[in-house]
């Protein structure tokens, strides 16, 4: 439902409510039902508009009001609080015990810096005319007057990095396909979101589904592809819905399909749901499952750039890459390098989850220190226990201690103390974690997850496994065999499946090793 209304044609007062899953899972639709219906019981005329998430998730549903001031939110409301809203007036803005005043003054929202998410939770997603008012497809309309090389240049020149986890510059990764010559060329949008703690793919696509697809068509017309795919994770069926019907209106209004705004250019774009395998999101079993196969990492070279997609030259972009191209081409390169630090340039949306009291997301310029995000965003753990732990990137990712929560959100400097950023996802332990048990949780994760290719993801999880049982049974002599077995997997393994799964081990028994003495076991988990 993207848009309800109130008394039949009427316009009057808007009211926002979020369509995202994550309002919905908290009731978003019954609330918008009884809005309706109180308003039309009362005979006050409103347009109620199915908005995106502002990302506060622990206000959802969040409910807003237009008013003249801006817009007043009230959150978290309930069915129930329906009637008292509309006794407080709060169509005018009305205090209320829910009333949070004006949504864009909200600490968590005013500091961050919001370029790639400018429009979500502002406007309706499935509307094509409020995308058009708040800057929308003016990259690709900036785009269509320069050459493919220049399109490409931008892009390189803006700093952009791979947001889905390997950081690679996006502008190289257009310009090895734009330079390779061949009769068909492809645009692959891996949305096959499954890390854990993550979500700003869903909410781009389910809140802002034409700025994906608008980054996508500027990649097209960079590299000289007429066909996209969207690979999307089955489990996300609100964002296909979303961008299925996105595309049919960029189709019908000529911003997709041939002769794009009168120009040259064609382009088509296709949804293709994935089968909920973890491995696919690596890009080499994402083609492969997008051809029709069991998705089973390729070995390379050949590049997916050179040869991908059918063999043909292919770029394969993360969601939040491709959904940042288009605030690049519009605004310019160099406004967009001049956010951030270091090689690490432009915002990164981060997600807050696990054990925190506002969970949601974050969109900073990179710079901030992971001790911002988690008590000046996150305000430290919902137990109210200390923090213990962070694991930042993904089921893959180091997990880190509290003496290094003042790393600076940044690719080097993350690696520069064995941690990486991933995908942005930020995954909160108390104090009452038992990192023995987090650690075995990586190996079994792998040993599931693991496409069998090669030995040593497929058998040395599954020996990880094993071996750690026995560590936390009171073998602690075993340790030194896991670190073996962790060297053997991370230099030999043949994708990032099993070269990364020992990070997070390896960091549980740098960081914690009290945990992996005899009868660490028995802690509360």
């Amino acid at each position: 439902m993207s848009t309800a209304m109130g008394t039949a044609g009427s316009t009057g007062i808007t009211v926002y409510l979020p369509r995202d899953s994550t309002a919905l899972a908290l009731g978003a639709n019954e609330l918008a039902a009884a809005i309706v219906a109180e308003a039309d019981k009362r005979g006050q005329q409103i347009t109620l508009v199915r908005n995106g998430s502002r990302g506060m998730f622990w206000l959802e549903p969040l409910v807003e009001v237009a008013t003249a001031a801006g817009r007043i939110g009230y959150g978290p409301v309930e069915p129930d609080d329906v009637a008292g809203l509309f006794d407080a007036d709060f169509l005018a803005g009305g205090q209320h015990r829910l009333a949070l005043g004006l949504v864009e003054e909200i600490p968590y929202l005013k500091k961050q810096e919001r370029l790639t998410f400018a429009r979500v939770g502002i406007t309706d997603p499935l509307s094509l005319d409020d995308y058009l008012a708040h800057e929308g497809y003016a990259g690709l309309r900036r785009a269509l007057t320069l050459s493919s090389a220049d399109v490409v240049q931008e892009v390189l020149e803006s700093g952009l990095r791979g947001r889905g986890g390997a950081a690679f510059p996006t502008g190289i990764k257009w310009k090895t396909v734009a330079n390779t010559q061949a009769g068909q060329k492809y645009i692959v949008c891996n949305a096959d979101e499954g890390d854990s703690g993550t979500f700003s793919d869903r909410m781009v696509m389910e809140d802002d589904p034409f700025m994906l697809i608008e980054g996508m068509t500027i990649a097209a017309l960079a590299v000289g592809a007429t066909r996209g795919y969207i690979y999307v994770r089955s489990e996300y069926p609100h964002a296909i819905a979303a961008l299925n019907q996105a595309i049919v209106t960029a189709n019908g209004r000529n911003y997709l399909g041939e002769n794009i705004l009168g120009s040259p250019h064609s382009f088509h774009l296709e949804v293709r749901k994935g089968a909920g395998a973890y491995i696919c999101g690596e890009e080499t079993a994402l083609l492969e499952s997008l051809e029709g196969k069991r998705g089973v990492v390729r070995a390379k070279p050949p590049l997916p750039a050179i040869e991908g997609l059918f063999g043909k030259p292919t770029v394969i972009n993360n969601v939040i890459s491709l959904a940042s191209v288009p605030i690049i081409l519009a605004r310019g390169a160099a406004f967009y390098k001049n956010y951030g630090m270091g090689r690490s340039l432009g915002t990164l949306p981060m997600q807050l989850a696990g054990n925190i009291r506002y969970g949601g997301l974050v969109e900073k310029a990179f710079g901030v220190t992971l001790r911002e995000l988690l008590f000046d965003f996150g305000g430290g753990t919902a137990s109210g226990k200390p923090i213990r732990a962070v694991q930042v990137g993904g089921p893959l990712g180091p997990y880190l201690p509290e003496s290094l929560f003042d790393t600076k959100l940044d690719y080097e400097a993350f690696a520069a103390v064995g941690g990486m950023l991933g995908h942005g996802g930020i995954v909160v332990f108390d104090d009452s974690v038992d990192m023995a048990k987090q650690a075995r949780y990586a190996m079994q994760f792998c040993a599931i997850e693991s496409c069998g290719k090669c030995t040593p993801c497929r058998i040395g999880s599954t020996r990880g496994v094993e071996v750690l049982d026995k560590i936390v049974a009171g073998q602690v002599h075993e340790i030194h065999l896991l670190r073996d077995l962790c060297d053997t997997m991370i230099n030999g393994s043949l994708c990032a499946m099993g070269s990364m799964t020992p990070l997070p081990v390896l960091s549980a028994l740098d960081h914690f090793p009290e945990d992996f003495a005899h009868g660490a076991a028995g802690k509360a988990a």
